[in-house]
C-alpha cells in the first residue's frame, strides 16, 4: 500500500538490510512482509518497517488496522502466517507470552492482563517472585512491590487484592509490572487512556528514563497531542496494511489523521449550542457510599452533557457505579424525570431508564464469547420476543443499523465480540444502550481506546442524543475531551465534588486546581 500527505511514500530508509551478527547494529526490531489472517477477516497483509534502536516508536491507524493484531504477534500471542520477523538481530517467532518476555519484549495491553484473586504484589513480581531457601520472601517481594509502585505515582498497599483496584490504578500497576524486569522493547497499548494528566505526566518522565537507558519504545495512542512527547518516528497503519514510517518532526496532527483515516476529520469541536437544557432527566441526593463517605448531590437535565473531571482514586466510577446499582450505598436518592426511584441493582437502574456504559468494556459491559447482535439487543429483548419465540430476523436488522450508524468495523453481525479490536468492542457497549434508548445515560469513559475517526462520531452521536432530550453524564480522564462536548463540568476530590464550572468558565488549571483540592488540604497545605 502506498500514500503520501497526498498521499505521501514512505521514508526512504524505512527498512534495512536483514540484521547481520552483530546484534548492537542495526534496528532492534524489523517486519518483512508480514501477514495474518483470521475467519473472514485478514487482519495485516504485507506489513514491513522497522524500529531502531532505543528510540520512542509510535504506532497509529483506526481501530480494526491491525496494531493490536501486530502487537499480539509481537508478544508471542499468536504467530505471522506469512512474513518473518527479526529482534534484536535474530529471526523473531516466540511461541508464548513468556518466551517473548524471556527475550526482551514486555507488552502492557490496552485489555488489562492482571490476575484479580492476587495482590497488587505478587503480580507486580509474578514472573521471578523474590525467594529464600525456597519459599517466596513476602517481606522483600512488599518491598520491592513498594518501589515500583511510588515510581509510576501509585499510592496504594502492595498487599491490596487486584480485584479491588478501579482500572485506572489497574493500569498503573500494569505499567509498574513493565518496569519490574528491565526489557529491551516495551510495548505500550494505550497506556494514558484512564490515566489525568499527573499520572500521565509521571509516565512520561519514566518513558524518557528509559530512553536515556537506551530501552526501545513502541507507543500505541489515540491521544495524538501526547505522541510527541514520546515518540521520534511513527508508523501508521490502514486497513491491516502499511501506509508509512517516517520522523515525526514537522508531522502535524491533522497529516496524521489523514494518514490514518484517509480523509480530513474536524476537531473535538462539537459542542452544541443550539440545544437547551430543560426538565430533569436524572438527579442524586445525599448519596454516600459509606457511612462515613462525605455526601454526593448533582443533577442532570434532559438535553445537557455533565462531565465529571478528578483524579484517579477522586470516586468518579465508584459514585457512578453506585447510582446504577452495581455498587451497594449506605445512603442516598436517586430521581429519574423528577420522580424518585428505587435502584438496588443494575435491573432496578435499567428498568428506571438510567444505563451505564462501564470503563471495563471487556470484564463488565460485553459478552465476549457472543456475538455482536446478541450483545447489542440483549438489552431489550422484549422488543424481539413474540409468543415466548426470537424474533433473529429483527434482531439482525436492528444490529445491522447499529453498526453502520458507529462504523463498527465487523465482517457480520454473527461475529463474536471477542475477536474485535478493543475500540469496536466499546461500539458495541454504545450501541447496545442506545438500542436500550434509556432517557439518562452514564458514560464512564466512552471514548478509551477509541480512534480520531470514531471519536468525532460519537461526539456528534453525544450532541445528537442530548438534543432528542436524554441526560448524559459524562466520567472522563481527558480534559480537553470534557470541555469539548459539556455543559458544565463536576470535579471530584477525595469522594466530594469538589466545584462545578459552567462552560463560560471553562479552564482547565481551574478544573485540575479543584480537583487537587481536598489532597492539599490532607497534607496541611
Amino acid at each position: 500500500m502506498t500514500t503520501d500527505l497526498n498521499e505521501t511514500a514512505p521514508d526512504a530508509d524505512h527498512l534495512s538490510a536483514a540484521p547481520g551478527q552483530d546484534r548492537t547494529a542495526g534496528p532492534i526490531l524489523r517486519l518483512q512482509g508480514v501477514g495474518k489472517r483470521f475467519p473472514g477477516v485478514v487482519a495485516l497483509r504485507d506489513v514491513s518497517f522497522e524500529v531502531r534502536r532505543g528510540e520512542g516508536h509510535v504506532l497509529l491507524g483506526e481501530n480494526g488496522a491491525g496494531k493490536s493484531t501486530l502487537i499480539n504477534l509481537l508478544g508471542g500471542l499468536f504467530p505471522p502466517d506469512e512474513g518473518s520477523i527479526w529482534f534484536d538481530g535474530a529471526p523473531y517467532r516466540p511461541a508464548s507470552p513468556l518466551e517473548a518476555f524471556s527475550k526482551g519484549i514486555r507488552v502492557v495491553h490496552q485489555e488489562l492482563n492482571l490476575l484479580s484473586n492476587l495482590t497488587v504484589a505478587e503480580n507486580l513480581l509474578f514472573e521471578r517472585l523474590p525467594s529464600r531457601r525456597g519459599l517466596v520472601n513476602f517481606r522483600e517481594m512488599n518491598r520491592r512491590a513498594t518501589e515500583l509502585l511510588s515510581e509510576v505515582g501509585l499510592d496504594i498497599s502492595p498487599s491490596t487484592l487486584v480485584s479491588r483496584l478501579g482500572v485506572a490504578q489497574m493500569q498503573l500497576v500494569e505499567i509498574a509490572k513493565a518496569l519490574a524486569h528491565e526489557s529491551k522493547l516495551l510495548v505500550l497499548d494505550e497506556p494514558t487512556a484512564t490515566l489525568t494528566s499527573k499520572e500521565v505526566d509521571r509516565l512520561f518522565e519514566i518513558l524518557h528514563r528509559l530512553k536515556a537507558r537506551n530501552v526501545t519504545t513502541l507507543y500505541i495512542s489515540h491521544r495524538l497531542q501526547e505522541i510527541y512527547e514520546v515518540g521520534d518516528r511513527v508508523t501508521v497503519l490502514r486497513d491491516g496494511q502499511h501506509v508509512t514510517t517516517r520522523p515525526l518532526q514537522g508531522l502535524g496532527i491533522p497529516d496524521i489523521v489523514r494518514l490514518m483515516v484517509g480523509r480530513t476529520i474536524e476537531d473535538q469541536g462539537v459542542f452544541r449550542d443550539d440545544v437547551q437544557p430543560s426538565g430533569e432527566a436524572l438527579a442524586v441526593e445525599n448519596l454516600r457510599l459509606t457511612e462515613t463517605s462525605p455526601p454526593i448531590g448533582f443533577s442532570v437535565q434532559r438535553g445537557e452533557i455533565v462531565g465529571i473531571a478528578g483524579l484517579v482514586g477522586s470516586g468518579r466510577t465508584e459514585a457512578v457505579r453506585a447510582i446504577f446499582g452495581a455498587d451497594p450505598r449506605a445512603a442516598g436518592t436517586i430521581s429519574v424525570g423528577g420522580r424518585p426511584v428505587t435502584i438496588a441493582s443494575p435491573k432496578d437502574a435499567v428498568a428506571a431508564g438510567i444505563c451505564l456504559m462501564t470503563e471495563d468494556r471487556k470484564q463488565q459491559g460485553l459478552l465476549l464469547d457472543m456475538s455482536c447482535a446478541e450483545n447489542i439487543t440483549i438489552t431489550d429483548l422484549r422488543r424481539l420476543s413474540h409468543r415466548g419465540l426470537l424474533d433473529r430476523a429483527g434482531e439482525n436488522a436492528a444490529s445491522k443499523r447499529l453498526v453502520a450508524g458507529l462504523r463498527i468495523k465487523t465482517p457480520s453481525v454473527f461475529h463474536k465480540v471477542g475477536t474485535f479490536s478493543g475500540g469496536n468492542q466499546q461500539k458495541v457497549v454504545i450501541a447496545k444502550w442506545l438500542y436500550r434508548g434509556s432517557s439518562a445515560l452514564i458514560c464512564d469513559e466512552p471514548t478509551r481506546g477509541i480512534d480520531v475517526g470514531a471519536k468525532a462520531e460519537i461526539y456528534e452521536l453525544m450532541g445528537r442524543l442530548a438534543a432528542e432530550g436524554k441526560g448524559i453524564l459524562v466520567v472522563s480522564s481527558d480534559l480537553p475531551e470534557l470541555m469539548s462536548i459539556c455543559h458544565r463540568i463536576l470535579v471530584f476530590s477525595k469522594g466530594r465534588i469538589a466545584g462545578e464550572v459552567p462552560r463560560a468558565e471553562f479552564d482547565q488549571n481551574r478544573i485540575l486546581s479543584l480537583a487537587y483540592e481536598e489532597y492539599g488540604r490532607a497534607r496541611g497545605n
